[in-house]
């Protein structure tokens, strides 16, 4: 039995924690009503582009291997729109006491995150505040074109088609597996 084919069009959680998934994660588009996934303790790194999921509003990655924040961030951005919970912590890209990082340097990657995610309520550990979001767009001002097409409404069916031919065409590895435990 095919568990993505049986379920994948009823799930709208999806724990798959403590794995090996790593840069190929295709297989989360055949998720159609997916909202809330759990990647914790697996191997994703700040090359995983994921693919194009309007639908996600919740995503853990905590205690993956991600090192650097950008171009993650910004790809992240592009292919979860509407994400309103992101935890990151045990990254090395996420400063905190937990890895010996410094208030200063935990609250710049506070900010940079949620400069690039406008519905973002929840990071890591605490809520979002209107005070944190005024200063991260202060702080992390994009250039004017950038910024309005991240403003501009682009009608989700366009998204969507457009991601699915860039999966589609350049984002799908067949050679690479993942290993499920």
């Amino acid at each position: 039995m095919d568990i993505i084919e049986t379920y994948g069009v009823t799930i709208d959680t999806l724990d798959i924690s403590y794995n090996k998934f790593s840069r190929n994660l295709q297989f989360l588009l055949e998720f159609d009503h997916l909202t809330s996934l759990n990647l914790d303790h697996n191997i994703i790194d700040e090359h995983t582009v994921f693919p194009y999921m309007p639908q996600l509003e919740l995503l853990w990655l905590n205690h993956n291997g991600i090192n650097t924040l950008y171009p993650f961030i910004k790809n992240l951005c592009k292919s979860l729109p509407n994400l309103r919970y992101l935890c990151l912590m045990g990254n090395n890209a996420a400063p905190s006491y937990l890895n010996d990082g410094t208030s200063y340097d935990h609250l710049q990657y506070r900010l940079f995150v949620i400069s690039w995610f406008p519905m973002l309520v929840h990071l890591d550990d605490s809520k979002v505040t209107a005070d944190q979001r005024r200063e991260a767009r202060k702080l992390f001002k994009r250039p004017l074109f950038e910024d309005l097409l991240q403003h501009t409404i682009v009608p989700e069916c366009v998204k969507h088609l457009h991601n699915r031919i860039t999966n589609t065409l350049w984002g799908f590895d067949k050679r690479r597996k993942n290993l499920i435990v």
